[in-house]
């Protein structure tokens, strides 16, 4: 069901029939917003003079103003004039019998929308009342949507802020440390601060990465190659990748297929961001000696891909929030694992350009199933 909003009207003139057949003709008259489908009605109010008027918005501005020019005492332009520079945010259409060139100028200039000329019909007032009601929405709609965009980027230089500032205050009091000797004599000490500070430098790299495919993806900057690809090749690349990780740890990665080939048409840089994704977590967030079990299976439609791990796991809680932009799990357990919190989110986002998604099953201190499905045809 269409929402309702119900603007208010103030018909400002100095002649009583005039203001009420403007509300007899606007008493049942309702409106659909062609963006919104809302559906507009109107609640009109009556002044006589440009002072009454003046006093009647002073207490609560309108939406839309009908306002007669030539009035005893303050005239329409006068009215006009004010309502500038009090900056109202409203539509008004001025309504005259003695229209001229030099008034439609000054009203114009004074932020008039629309002139009604003397005498009118109903309909004539109901098209002019509709025009200014749809571009008040509108405008209205437009400043929202500018708040939110501000709203957001404050939200996002705050959360990048926040991100960057641990890394870098742990880098500069390693170099600190370098700087004035302390325990440098000992090699080992001296290895693991220039090692902390490598990971801690590693960590900051795949944020702004992570942030550059992002941006790309949402603004649609990034020009797709679209190739006829292997996709257990793309997988195998990104394996290779994480392999020293997961030696390392003693987890074992397996790979299985229905089929020796599956091909699709897709850009293999997205596809990497994909695999890299899912398989890096899959290592990072298991248990030493551990295994990551990735299976493709090629359907008719679409190339299913599930990734296995025997890892830390997450409450029911945790996966609802999971696919947020700079999202990360904080807990006992992942207090020492670096992250963006922005891979999951670009992951998904590039799925949804293959009319496919992303879906996690996980079990705490058991692990997790990440399952990623890509059309074949987009």
């Amino acid at each position: 069901m269409a929402e309702e909003k119900v603007l208010s009207l103030l018909i400002v003139d100095d002649e009583d029939g005039m203001r009420l057949g403007v509300k007899r003709s606007l008493r049942h008259f309702s409106m659909e917003t062609e963006d919104t489908g809302e559906t507009v009605k109107f609640s009109v109010t009556e002044a006589g003079s440009g002072e009454e008027a003046i006093a009647l918005m002073k207490e609560s501005s309108p939406d839309i103003v009908l306002l007669d020019n030539k009035m005893d005492g303050m005239s329409g332009i006068d009215v006009l004039r004010w309502i500038n520079e009090n900056e109202l945010d409203l539509m008004a259409i001025m309504i005259t019998a003695y229209a001229s060139i030099e008034t439609a100028i000054t009203a114009t200039k004074q932020g008039a929308y629309d002139f009604l000329p003397k005498p009118f019909t109903p309909a004539e007032l109901k098209v002019s009342v509709r025009q200014a009601a749809a571009h008040l929405v509108t405008l209205r709609q437009a400043r929202e949507l500018e708040r939110e965009k501000r709203r957001v980027r404050f939200q996002f230089i705050s959360v990048l802020a926040h991100e960057l500032k641990a890394p870098l205050g742990a880098i500069e009091g390693y170099l600190y440390l370098l700087r004035d000797g302390i325990g440098m004599d000992d090699p080992a000490v001296h290895d693991r601060v220039v090692k902390r500070s490598l990971v801690r430098l590693s960590g900051m790299r795949k944020l702004i990465y992570d942030l550059l495919d992002l941006t790309r993806l949402e603004s649609g900057q990034k020009k797709r190659e679209l190739n006829d690809l292997d996709v257990l090749e793309c997988i195998r690349n990104s394996l290779e990748t994480m392999k020293p990780e997961a030696d390392r740890r003693g987890i074992l990665i397996t790979l299985e297929s229905s089929t020796d080939e599956i091909v699709m048409v897709a850009d293999s840089g997205e596809l990497e961001i994909i695999f890299n994704n899912l398989i890096s977590n899959a290592v990072k967030y298991n248990r030493d000696n551990g295994s990551v079990t990735i299976k493709v299976v090629d359907e008719p439609d679409q190339i299913r891909i599930a990734v296995t791990d025997t890892g830390i796991g997450m409450s029911e809680k945790e996966v609802e929030k999971l696919f947020g932009e700079f999202v990360r799990i904080k807990n006992s357990k992942t207090r020492n694992i670096l992250g963006s919190g922005l891979g999951l989110s670009i992951m998904r986002k590039i799925a949804s350009l293959y009319n496919g998604g992303v879906t996690v099953e996980s079990t705490p201190d058991v692990g997790s199933t990440f399952t990623v499905t890509l059309q074949k045809t987009q």
